[in-house]
């Protein structure tokens, strides 16, 4: 008996009960890949900070924010790992764009993100947003594709997106950017997120990264 016991603790310690599902292990593989290459934002303005979140996608440090999170000239670059580095303002596409690209030099190469092709996107897909909400850094979200709204260039989602969150990524269950997030419908001046959410499409983003030849 006392031989049957201790081969059935074995089997449970080497077999747990709890196990990821298919999709929880996708996102839990996804977050450990791609969260390595987002990091907070701080742009410093006259009354305090500009939060935002931006994508790492040239190992050589440059990195795909919003424009609207640069305020001034005097970024602020905080990594993954928690190290900071003053980042260098490279292009603030115009105001209807809100595109920024921010240049930190670092001793090795860095992780990336891939921008993936937008004009592929369906209504209902998933999609996760990782960003750093109300300076919760590295915070991981999901939801679908809500709606395409073609006339304004923007895609909807009900993936949690707050004060913080621009300039983070929009992904496909493949880690690829679909989007940069920008902004959410906002009727009570932040006091709620209420599930509707914008992100500017990624293929919109590569045709003003190469007008400007910048990368």
């Amino acid at each position: 008996m006392k031989r049957i016991i201790i081969a059935l603790i074995s089997l449970l310690l080497c077999h747990p009960c709890f196990a990821y599902d298919r999709e929880e292990q996708a996102n839990v593989n996804l977050y450990k890949k791609i969260n390595p290459a987002i990091v907070c934002v701080d742009s410093q303005i006259s009354d305090g900070l500009s939060c935002g979140t931006g994508c790492i996608i040239d190992k050589r440090g440059i990195i795909l924010t919003s424009a609207h999170v640069i305020e001034s000239d005097s970024v602020v670059v905080t990594m993954a790992n928690g190290q900071n580095y003053t980042a260098k303002v490279l292009k603030k596409f115009g105001e209807k764009k809100d595109i920024a690209l921010l240049k930190i030099n670092v001793p090795q190469e860095l992780k990336t993100v891939k921008l993936g092709d937008s004009e592929k996107i369906k209504v209902g897909q998933k999609v996760l947003a990782i960003g750093n909400p109300f300076g919760f850094n590295g915070t991981l979200t999901q939801g679908i594709i809500s709606r395409i709204d073609y006339s304004k260039n923007r895609i909807q989602t009900d993936a949690a997106i707050n004060p913080g969150s621009s300039g983070g990524p929009l992904l496909n269950k493949r880690g690829e950017i679909i989007g940069i997030n920008q902004a959410i419908y906002n009727p009570d001046n932040n006091i709620s997120n209420i599930g509707i959410g914008f992100a500017i499409p990624i293929n919109l983003v590569k045709e003003y990264l190469k007008e400007s030849n910048t990368i």
